[in-house]
């Protein structure tokens, strides 16, 4: 079982930045591919972006695409999701997620992190 914890969430206004990072500890890391997703109030959970164990490929839902960008640090073990231009409806609890393989983390993640707040003013 893998352990992930979040942190970097808080208030951005509109057009800002956040960092999140996810740590992760238990099972061996470097072989897991990463990913996140977010959970809006009243809305379904939506899928934000995945990269595979080794780091070369990333694949983001539509909403995100060109703003936000993956990244991970097999050394620390820890993923970053960098959410550039942000927009008020990417206000959302965010979370980190592991599988074994890019497919399995969009489909069915084997472990969830608690989540971290993102708050977008406008």
């Amino acid at each position: 079982q893998v352990q992930l914890v979040e942190s970097g969430g808080g208030l951005v206004q509109a057009g800002g930045s956040l960092r999140l990072s996810c740590a992760a500890s238990g099972r061996t890391y470097s072989s897991y591919a990463m990913g996140w997703f977010r959970q809006a109030p009243g809305k379904e959970r939506e899928f934000v972006g995945v990269i595979s164990w080794s780091g070369g490929s990333a694949y983001y839902g539509d909403s995100v695409k060109g703003r936000f960008s993956i990244s991970r640090d097999n050394t620390k073990n820890t993923v970053y999701l960098q959410m550039n231009s942000l927009k008020p409806e990417d206000t959302a609890v965010y979370y980190c997620v592991v599988g074994s393989t890019t497919r399995m983390v969009v489909t069915t993640p084997e472990s969830w992190g608690p989540g971290t707040q993102v708050t977008v003013s406008s």
